[in-house]
This record gives structure tokens, sequence and C-alpha cells, in this order.
């Protein structure tokens, strides 16, 4: 590559292969990088806890894992560890750390959410830089944290954000290992995969093939030692990830937390199934989205093609269709196909511009063609395997691309700004640019109403720009400055746009999106899809009723639905309970979500919860809850992760979740159940729904708001038992608007 006269993108020296990189640093290098990391800081800080406790789900297991080490260690809902979440705990270690330290809050449980989307741009700058020099790198920094799904799920509390930071780590260490066949890095590559594994399971893996050949083929050292490298980096990641998995499955399961998701408490099975294979075809056992032959939409009392059972959409079952083109449609786009189109363009010019270079990665070219295919080949097959997934698919998951679009439209642009003397490197880059704004413009139109003269502005600037590119590339310094702002400016002001949109806006519940309400989609500001609200309301894309919680009526649950602060009787303005012990934003049925276009879930005050979020608890509840709780391992039960997650954290006091997540994991049996009420280790079962005549009654027994039932599907039998059980034999009352059986007051 030929180095270019202005120094926008000043390129690192050619090096011995074996020596570290002696590069002069411009002096506005460490001033931009600071304020690039203090930027994103504050993007992923303003009004953090608006969100109030975000995922309750995982919120409740850190409470949980700050009071008991028990529960820490295996990611329990609960203190009194009878079920772990879905997932294995690393994602849960630094915010029950945090909690542990600093107090139940928001702010401690999203605050390392928010440091891991620091630390990640910190990371992916220095990856780009070593071979593309500072300006590429503040390039693909700032691509990354302005883009829209980065930032919801760097102020979120799902594993996702410490997965992407592991992710970008380990293309980083990737790259230095190949810089010299260093084994050190290669083997820190596996346990930064090892660790990823404890985040989120198998998907940790989906990077690692394209990475593993690059390195088999490329390393500057002969095949042996590179095979030999490769196995010491298995093996670390291995140590990294199995240490857990083997205790976890040696520890005698009677005295350890069921494993959430699973339907026969191994967390090897969940690991294959639910959380593995499952996610590809359909096949989750268990899951609300189960597959046709897992039970899907009628197991869980829904109509069939409701939720990707039988008759369900082909192609995607209930989560949306599958394709090449799934994540350019819909409400997806928005969330992270802003700079797709010119990360794969530039990821084929950058190869195209490299390709000449030899083999091994000893020379500055070879390093640089290796950074795209390490790069470009994780793009491609996360971005394959999202596409094509047919189980439980959620706009978040996008996150995980963020940081290889990112990268790949810093490390682009400079290649082709270096070769911009050449006519096909500026048209090539002209094209580019106009790519972006045309799907900048497609993608602001989506969204109804919002910011018309944006998307205007966003086209007119970037085909200016576009088009005078190739003739400022030929006119000298004093145009190009010019021009490249006017075109960075047009290609993040509609993902900024976004961003800003996403982080003045509280999110909770199960199911987040970034960025304004879009037609189709299940989101917009505050917005989760709700919990099955009747058998043909809110479902999962595909579902009967629309796609997801748009198109309702002002005062409903569509985009720009609900009154602001048109909570239930007792609601703070924005829905937060001022005597419920939750944070603001943290109420469901007219809360926060409710009052800025989020779809709601719960019932009245203190009514049962949907599937995806919690119920609101007041103080009346919350008292009963905490009278003699130390006497009790559990304060209370409930059907429903989510249910059990918002009276735990209102209470402080451990509150079992019956049948995990989705009430349809066969934990604990019936006879355990019994057996626990003899030994009065439980106080209260809370139902899902007022007593008869009740306040806040929200449909037939044993139902969420409008009828459709908790803790069906496979092992879901277990939960309805343990109901009927429990109405048939303890006393009933109504508690804040919920039905409270005493398991200490049997009728009989």
């Amino acid at each position: 590559m030929t180095t270019a006269a202005t120094p926008l993108f000043p390129v690192p020296e050619t090096r011995a292969r074996t020596s570290r990189r002696a590069v002069d640093r411009p002096r506005w290098e460490r001033p931009a990088l600071a304020g690039l990391l203090i930027a994103t800081a504050a993007l992923l800080l303003w009004d953090l806890g608006s969100s109030g406790y975000a995922n309750s789900f995982y919120s409740a297991a850190a409470q949980a894992g700050s009071q008991s080490w028990k529960a820490f260690f295996f990611g329990s809902s609960d203190a009194g560890n009878s079920i772990t979440v879905d997932k294995p705990p690393a994602a849960l270690w630094p915010m029950m750390l945090s909690v542990r330290l600093f107090g139940l809050g928001s702010w401690q449980i999203l605050v390392p959410q928010a440091l891991m989307g620091v630390g990640t741009t910190a990371v992916l700058y220095a990856a780009v830089r070593r071979q593309f020099g500072p300006g590429a790198a503040l390039l693909s920094g700032a691509a990354f944290a302005l883009t829209p799904v980065a930032a919801l799920m760097f102020r979120f509390n799902n594993p996702d954000a410490l997965l992407t930071l592991l992710l970008t780590v380990t293309v980083y260490c990737v790259l230095r290992a190949l810089d010299g066949a260093r084994t050190q890095w290669l083997v820190w590559a596996g346990v930064a995969v090892g660790f990823a594994f404890l985040t989120k399971t198998l998907q940790a893996f989906v990077i690692l093939p394209p990475l593993a050949l690059l390195y088999a083929v490329c390393a500057p050292t002969r095949l042996r030692r590179r095979l030999g490298q490769l196995l010491l980096a298995g093996l670390a990641m291995v140590a990294a990830g199995g240490w857990w998995v083997a205790i976890v499955e040696l520890w005698p399961a009677s005295s350890r937390p069921y494993i959430g998701g699973s339907q026969n408490n191994s967390f090897l099975e969940l690991t294959l199934g639910y959380n593995g294979l499952g996610r590809i075809n359909g096949n989750e056992t268990g899951s609300v989205g189960g597959g046709t032959r897992t039970g899907g939409a009628a197991a869980y009392g829904l109509p069939e093609g409701a939720v990707g059972g039988p008759g369900g959409r082909a192609g995607g079952g209930g989560w949306g269709e599958t394709g090449f083109d799934r994540l350019f449609a819909g409400n997806i786009g928005g969330q992270i196909s802003w700079l797709l189109p010119a990360a794969l363009v530039l990821l084929v010019a950058g190869l195209v511009v490299t390709w000449r270079a030899r083999r091994a990665t000893d020379s500055l070219d070879g390093m640089a063609r290796a950074a795209f295919l390490a790069w470009g080949g994780s793009l491609l097959i996360t971005a394959i395997v999202f596409s094509y997934m047919q189980g439980i698919f959620h706009e978040y998951y996008t996150v995980a691309l963020a940081p290889f679009v990112a990268a790949l439209i810093g490390m682009g642009v400079a290649v082709l700004w270096e070769e911009r003397g050449s006519a096909a490197a500026a048209i090539t880059l002209s094209g580019t640019l106009a790519l972006t704004a045309v799907w900048s413009y497609v993608l602001l139109g989506r969204a109804t109403g919002y910011l018309p003269w944006l998307r205007w502005a966003v086209l007119v600037g970037g085909l200016l720009a576009a088009a005078a590119l190739p003739f400022a590339a030929r006119a000298g310094r004093r145009m190009l400055p010019a021009v490249a702002a006017l075109g960075v400016a047009a290609a993040l002001a509609g993902p900024l746009a976004y961003c800003l949109t996403t982080v003045s806006t509280g999110h909770t519940g199960s199911i987040v999106t970034a960025g304004p309400a879009v037609a189709g989609g299940r989101g917009g500001p505050g917005g989760m899809m709700g919990g099955f609200r009747g058998v043909a309301g809110e479902m999962p894309q595909g579902g009967p009723g629309g796609q997801g919680a748009q198109g309702g009526q002002p005062g409903t649950d569509g985009p720009g639905g609900g009154q602001p602060g048109a909570g239930q009787p007792g609601a703070a303005p924005g829905g937060g309970l001022p005597q419920g012990g939750m944070p603001p934003g943290q109420g469901t049925a007219g809360g926060r979500d409710g009052g800025r276009g989020g779809a709601r879930t719960g019932g009245g005050p203190g009514g049962a919860g949907g599937l995806l979020n919690g119920a609101q608890v007041g103080a009346e509840a919350k008292a009963a809850l905490t009278t003699d709780a130390d006497e009790y391992t559990w304060a209370a039960a409930a059907i429903g992760s989510q249910n059990a997650a918002s009276y735990q954290l209102a209470s402080g006091v451990p509150v079992m979740a019956i049948g995990g997540f989705n009430g349809s994991d066969p934990s604990p049996t019936l006879e355990q159940f019994k057996a626990y009420v003899r030994a009065g280790k439980i106080h209260w079962f809370i139902g899902q729904g007022a007593a008869a005549g009740g306040p806040g009654t929200t449909g037939a027994p044993g139902t969420t708001e409008g009828g459709a039932r908790m803790g069906g599907g496979p092992g879901g039998g277990t939960s309805s038992e343990i109901e009927n059980w429990v109405k048939a034999g303890f006393k009933a009352s109504t508690v804040g608007g919920a039905t409270f059986y005493d398991l200490t007051a049997p009728t009989s």
C-alpha cells in the first residue's frame, strides 16, 4: 500500500515481524482517543437509572448472588437456590459483585454493562490501530459506539454485553498471535472464548471456524507449530469454559439449584438443546417459542401458529422470517444494518487491495489482509447464523455484529483513502458512501414521522459528498477534509439519532429494541414485547394480531400509545411505584413502558406479569412477604421467573420461581413442593391473578392478562399441578391486587 500524503489515516511503519511496531503517535491521537472513550461513557451512562431493573430476570439473580455465594457461583434466581437462570453465570458475576459492594439499585446493576461498552470500544481501537493507524481506529470506535443496538445493550443487563466484549477480545488476540506466530496471544484468545462460553454458551463458538482456519493457513511459522498452537489454544478454551461446567455436572443435584431452561436438570442438555442446536433448528424443548416437535403454541394454551407451533410462519416459526435479508428487514435493520452494506463492500475492497501480499503475515500488507479476513470472517459467519436460525431470535442479538462491522468500516476506509489516487479506489469509496446515505434514508423512513428532515439531510449530504469525493481527491488538501467530514457526518447521523432516542428512554422487560417504534417491529422507545395478552394479541413476530407490540391506539400499547404517567392507582408519573421497592421504569401496565410506546404486561396493581415482564408490587404485598421472612427459605413461590423476580426485587427476600423463566421447567416437582411446604420452607404461593371478585382480576385462574396460560409446554404440567394443589388446599386472600395463598394455613 502507498503512503498517503495527507496524514488523515497515518499507517504504522513496516517492521520486522518479530519486533514490536514503533509508531510515532500524532499529537492529536491521545486527546482524540480520550474524547472517544469519554463520549462513549457519557452516551452509555446518560440517564441510566431510567431503565430501573431493566430485565428483572437477571436483576433478581444479581440480587440473589449478592446475598448468597452459592447463588453467586451457580447463577441462581433466588438466594434460596431453587433454580438458576437459563444461562451460565459469567455475565451475572460483575453485576453480583457490584450489588454486593454498593447495594441493590439500577445503577449498581447497569454500570458494569456500560463499562463493558467502553472497554469494547477501547479494545476495538487497539486492534484496528495496529495495522491501520489511529485515524482508522477512531473511525471504527465511533462507528461501534454509535451502533443503536450497542447503545441499547451496553445499558441493559442481558448477557450480550459481556459476550460482545469477549468476542472483540478474541479477534484482537488472534491478530496479535498472527503477528509473529505468538503462542501466548493465541492461548489468550482461547481463554476469551472459554469465558464467552460461560456467558452465552455455544454462541461463543460461532466465530471459531474462520479464526482457526485463518491462523492455520496464515501464521508465519511451520505447519506443525501452527497446529500445536491451535491445540494449546483449544485446551485453554476448554479449561476456561469447562471448569465451571465440570463442577456443576459433578455436584450432587440434590444440593445444588435446578439448571433453569433444561428439562433434565443438566447444563449439558441446556447447552446442546435449548441454548444450542435448538436455536438453529427451532427444536427448543421448554421454550415459549418451541418448534413443532416440542410443544409449540398449543402447549402454551395459544392458537396454532401463534408462537412457532404447527401452522406457524414458514422459515422462522414465531421469530420472524429467515433468509439472507433478515438483518436488513423490519425493525432489525435499524438495530445494526446502517453500516452493514458499507462493511461488506469495504471487506471486498480491502481484500482486493491487500491480496497480492504473501500468505504469511510477516509484512504490513499481509497483516492488513489477515485483519480483513479475521473481522470479515467473523461478520459473515455470525450474520449467516443469525439470518437462518429458526429458533428464538431477538433483535438485540445483533449487537454481536457491531464490532465486526465497525472494524471493517475503519479499516476499509483507511485502505481506500491511501489508494484514493486510483480511480477504482476513489469510485469505490464514493459509491460506498452513496450506498450508505441511501440505506440510511430507507431506514429512517421506516419509523413513521421520525425526524423527516433528517432522512433528507442524510440523503442529500451523503450524495453530495459521494459525488465530490473523486474530484476532491485530485484537488488536494483544501477540499478533502471538508468532503470527508460531510461524508462521515452523513453516514453516522442516522445511527446517532437512533442512539440518542435509545438513551433518552428507559427499557424494561425481556425483549427490548433500540430507536423509535417501527411498523412491524416489537418495540420503540422503552419498548419490549409484552406478555401474551389474550390468545391472539401481542406475540413474537408472525403471531396472530400482527408483529409484536405495534399498531396500538393511543392509550394502549402501540407506538405512542399509553398515557404518560397513566399508571394504576398508586403509580408514580412514568410508572414507578413509590411504595413497591422498584426503581422507576419497573412498573408494567400503564407505567413507563405504556407511557412511552412499550408493550404492557402486568395486570392491575399487584397483578401478575406476563412471561416477558414482571408484576407490579405495592406496599401491601411487600409487607406480607417481609413479615417473618427469616423463618422461611423462600418468602413466597410464583410461577415464572419474571413474576418471582418482581416480588423478590421489591421485598429483598427470596422468592421461588416455579418452572423457571417460562414456567415450563419441571422444577420443583409436585412432591418436592409438597415436601418444602411440610417442612415450613415457603410462606406464600402467589397466584397468577387476583382472588375472585378482588381488584386487579386478570382473567381465568392460572392465566396472565387476557388468558394466555403460563406454565404450559413441556414440563409445564408440573407448574399446573402445583398451582391446582395449592388452590385446592390452602386459604386464599387478595393482597395488593394479587392472590396470595398462605401455605401455613391449609383449609383442611
